[in-house]
């Protein structure tokens, strides 16, 4: 479990980062990446909570 956490942590920290940092100029685009991101995000906790649920039915 701890590889998925770090690659989370990893995510977030990119998210964070961008949000802070490289934003782009355009508001379109920026909320098109926002969208995405997140979604990336929302998908990688259901599949850690599928792995973790996999791992408890053992």
């Amino acid at each position: 479990m701890k590889p998925q956490l770090i690659i989370f942590a990893i995510l977030i920290v990119g998210f964070i980062s961008y949000n802070l940092f490289f934003q782009s100029p355009d508001d379109r685009t920026n909320t098109v990446i926002n969208i995405t991101f997140a979604s990336i995000l929302f998908g990688y906790i259901s599949f850690m909570a599928y792995i973790l649920l996999k791992k408890m039915k053992k």
